[in-house]
């Protein structure tokens, strides 16, 4: 299995030209009937050989994570962080392996986290020292291995880190929760953003970046919305269910303009049950009317997939001018 990525350093150490690359992208464009910036590539499992070494390092790394612990708990996940970090070097690159690179990674930016975090203490202080060592780990990975989701686990680190540390120190700010993280979504999504305009064409390991930091922006920016139209009370009327249609659609156009299905797939459970709580409250048991909500939207989504060039097409003309040279041709 290749990637982009793989077609790109091929082309970089001389094994293919940028013309033959590009070739087989068109060739394969055409053969799948699909844009390649339209598919969303991004690699997850090179085999089975990517399994069997993630559970291989699960043991290593708990077991490691246990003799840490007899010792002190920051140094359980000091040793994870250290561990995570040597395997890397092997498995991650030299092998290139996909899954236990997102393993790993996540492996060494949580156990330096955890290992700040509990050095310094669970107050507020512990946990704004916790969230810079996640942002550091995250800097630093990068660097020496360039996972595509080293970015979004680095911001993700950050933001939680930062909340948390200021729920802690001002435990009244509880209140804004849902607006410190519809913030932390939006300058989530601006960096994805810029990433994807740095690869309009989708062909580099930035387009994989970008992919991570949609899917991690998603739930900061849908929560908020959904929880504010209170569809999770219990109970909704016609017009409720209206407007979250209507957030919907504006989420779809907006999910069309940038190519990422992300911001969709987060929102669709908050639909599902939206139209599901209207039915039952109308006489309807659960069984069919989330039966009948899922069948409607299985099939409007289908739909919007294999017409998606088309659809995207449209949506791109009500977009200015100047905005579209920033999202894929």
């Amino acid at each position: 299995m290749y990637s982009a990525d793989d077609l790109e350093q091929a082309v970089a150490n001389g094994a293919l030209s940028s013309e033959a690359a590009e070739s087989f992208r068109d060739f394969v464009a055409a053969r799948r009937k699909t844009p390649a910036p339209d598919e969303e590539h991004f690699r997850l499992i090179t085999g089975f050989n990517d399994v069997f070494v993630v559970v291989a390092a699960g043991l290593l790394l708990t077991s490691v994570s246990w003799i840490g612990d007899s010792f002190a708990k920051w140094f359980g996940y000091a040793l994870v962080a250290g561990a995570a970090w040597t395997l890397s070097e092997f498995f991650v690159r030299q092998r290139r392996m996909a899954l236990p690179a997102i393993v790993l990674l996540l492996s060494f930016v949580g156990g330096c986290v955890f290992t700040v975090v509990h050095a310094v203490g669970p107050g507020p202080e512990g946990l704004l020292c916790g969230a810079v060592a996640g942002g550091v780990a995250a800097w630093l990975h990068w660097r020496r291995f360039r996972v595509p989701i080293t970015i979004a686990a680095g911001v993700g680190a950050v933001s939680v880190g930062s909340i948390a540390a200021l729920l802690s120190a001002k435990p009244e700010f509880v209140s804004w929760l849902l607006a410190l993280m519809f913030a932390c979504g939006l300058l989530t999504f601006a960096l994805a953003l810029r990433w994807d305009a740095s690869d309009r064409q989708r062909e580099t390991r930035r387009s994989d970046v970008a992919f991570w930091l949609h899917l991690l922006a998603a739930p900061l920016l849908v929560h908020p919305i959904f929880y504010a139209l209170g569809i999770q009370r219990g109970t909704i009327d016609p017009v409720g269910v209206m407007l979250v249609l209507l957030v919907y659609l504006a989420i779809a156009l907006l999910s069309l303009w940038t190519d990422r299905r992300a911001l969709m797939v987060s929102a669709l459970g908050y639909v599902l049950f939206a139209f599901t709580q209207l039915f039952t409250q109308s006489g309807g048991s659960i069984g069919p009317a989330l039966a009948t909500t899922a069948l409607v939207l299985g099939s409007a989504l289908l739909l919007l997939s294999a017409f998606w060039q088309k659809s995207r097409s449209f949506a791109l003309r009500l977009m200015p001018l100047r905005l579209q040279r920033l999202v894929p041709p």
